[in-house]
């Protein structure tokens, strides 16, 4: 077993990989999410985007995303390694109250973090659903913090937050907790703990979970963002009104999308970080040294 300590701003690189792939799937499930009333389908939303927007309208928000994984995601990623090196057991394995709750204190963190991004990202997926007159139009991630705040003040960059750390917390102990969790069961049932094959599994098992677990409060997060007024007073306003109006499943609005999204998302985000860092121990187990360290 080795002892090389890998860079903690992989994970972040990894997840804006990942993201440049799985962005469509996530810019549905958003328009999913903010329909009221009766529910659409995954297929009218994706050819009524491709009508009204063309191909390129697949993308919208693509910067805010881009941003948003690479401050988010690099601190969720960093914390969580940080805590689960640290109490890991002497065999290497990791146990699952430190590995879920060490995803609950990264990802508590990477949202407060990413949390402005996270605005600029909702409303730019979300802006061309809405009438003319109604449209924000940000040019890009930038030129949305800017006028959030300009036009909104500083508070509006953080609409959600509540629900964004529910949810980041949420995310970050079933997608990156369970992922951990899940590939020693699989090595512990005689699979390679460095193939491809344990961590593809891996990643399904744990988007699976995390798609479940996080879909009532990212509904909740999305409608709140995407607002101007006050419609929700908070997270547990939203839990509570959003299924009473609509009635539950209109908690897993999105649920389809959303796995469709963060399968291949997590997939490829872990497939990536796996590769870093093995690269990285490779090189580091020849004497050589990295730039960025």
């Amino acid at each position: 077993m080795n002892n090389v300590q890998t860079p903690f701003y992989f994970g972040g690189v990894a997840s804006v990989t990942a993201s440049l792939f799985s962005h469509p799937g996530d810019l549905i499930k958003v328009r999913l999410q903010t329909y009221r009333g009766e529910m659409k389908s995954v297929l009218s939303v994706l050819f009524g985007i491709y009508r009204t927007e063309g191909i390129f309208g697949y993308f919208n928000g693509l910067s805010a995303n881009i941003l948003r994984q690479g401050t988010y995601s690099t601190v969720r990623f960093g914390v969580y390694e940080a805590i689960r090196d640290r109490y890991k057991n002497k065999n290497g394995n990791v146990s699952m109250h430190v590995s879920l709750i060490g995803g609950m204190i990264g990802g508590a963190l990477g949202g407060c973090v990413g949390n402005p991004s996270d605005v600029a990202l909702v409303r730019m997926q979300n802006d061309n659903k809405l009438p003319e007159n109604m449209r924000r139009n940000y040019k890009n991630v930038f030129d949305g913090i800017f006028r959030i705040y300009r036009e909104e003040g500083f508070k509006a960059l953080y609409n959600g937050f509540g629900p964004n750390i529910g949810l980041s917390v949420v995310m970050t102990a079933t997608q990156v907790g369970t992922y951990d969790l899940f590939k020693q069961m699989l090595v512990y049932f005689g699979m390679s703990g460095s193939s491809t094959q344990t961590h593809l599994a891996s990643s399904i098992l744990a988007s699976l979970v995390a798609a479940t677990a996080v879909s009532p409060i990212d509904v909740a997060k999305t409608r709140i963002m995407d607002s101007k007024t006050k419609v929700y007073s908070g997270l547990f306003d939203a839990l509570i009104r959003i299924p009473r109006e609509e009635k539950f499943i209109a908690l897993f609005k999105g649920w389809t999308p959303a796995f469709l999204r963060l399968a291949p998302h997590t997939i490829i985000m872990f497939l990536v970080l796996e590769r870093m860092k093995a690269g990285y121990i490779r090189y580091q187990e020849k004497g050589g040294k990295l730039l960025l360290q």
